[in-house]
C-alpha cells in the first residue's frame, strides 16, 4: 500500500518510477495504490520486501503487510467488484505446497 506525493514533476516521476518497478517484480493492482502479489511463504516474502527497498521513494508512505491466502479469499467486496484476475483464480489456491 502506498501513498506517494504527486505535485512536482519529480515527485511524479518518482511515483511512476515506484509504479512499474512494482509490476515488474510481479504485482498487480488490487485497488488504487494498493498492490498485491502472491507468495509461496514468508522467506519468499522477504525476496520482494528487498526488492521493494530497493526503489522506495524519497518521500510519501510505503507500507507492506502479509495476509494468507485464506484472508484473502475472506475478504468482502462491499461496493464494486472482484478484479479479472480474484475472478480468474476464484477459490482455487494460489500457491500449490
Amino acid at each position: 500500500m502506498f501513498d506517494l506525493p504527486v505535485d512536482t514533476p519529480n515527485e511524479k516521476r518518482q511515483y511512476r518510477i515506484f509504479r512499474k518497478e512494482l509490476l515488474k517484480n510481479g504485482f498487480t493492482m488490487l485497488q488504487y495504490s494498493i498492490y498485491c502479489r502472491a507468495i509461496p511463504n514468508r522467506s519468499a516474502g522477504k525476496k520482494y520486501e528487498t526488492a521493494i527497498k530497493r526503489f522506495l521513494p524519497i518521500q510519501g508512505e510505503v507500507r507492506l503487510m502479509a495476509v494468507s491466502e485464506k484472508q484473502f479469499n475472506d475478504m468482502k467486496v462491499l461496493v464494486g467488484s472482484r478484479s479479472k484476475q480474484e475472478v480468474l483464480v476464484g477459490n482455487k489456491d494460489l500457491v500449490n505446497i
